[in-house]
């Protein structure tokens, strides 16, 4: 299946359903691991929305990128709870490994086992600075 028909099929398993904008991105950001501009062009097209919509509601939200990432991603909550556990402390004292990518969110909604983290769909709480480390060499 080509990326034109994996793309196709994820419109149409969306078609008709109200509020669909979202979860196309969602599945194409699985998918292909980006939301290209062919891919908001053809998302408009199908949705009956600008090109200039679609594109504001990608860049709006930090999950979905415009270009692929090679690296594993791990993403850190920097939240009030996980910053009043300390993370902000494990974070300053991570080593940079240019093998992985670190991004920050706010909120995994694991605010009674935080610090917290997820990698993909896998989420890693009660972090201290040990398991965050071997977390990050796991993925390099």
């Amino acid at each position: 299946m080509t990326d034109h028909d994996e793309l196709d099929a994820i419109l149409a398993g969306h078609a008709g359903r109200e509020g669909a904008l979202l979860p196309i991105l969602h599945d194409v950001q699985a998918a292909f691991g980006h939301v290209s501009e062919e891919a908001v062009r053809r998302i408009a097209q199908a949705l009956n929305l600008t090109r200039a919509e679609v594109h504001g509601v990608v860049s709006f939200y930090h999950d979905f990128r415009e270009e692929p990432e090679n690296r594993p991603v791990l993403k850190l909550c920097r939240a009030e709870s996980c910053q009043a556990r300390g993370i902000e402390a494990m974070v300053a004292a991570l080593p940079d490994n240019p093998r992985v990518a670190v991004e920050t969110v706010y909120c995994l909604g694991l605010c009674s086992v935080g610090p917290a983290a997820m990698v993909g769909h896998e989420v890693h709480g009660r972090l201290d600075a040990a398991r965050l480390g071997a977390l990050v060499e796991s993925l390099a």
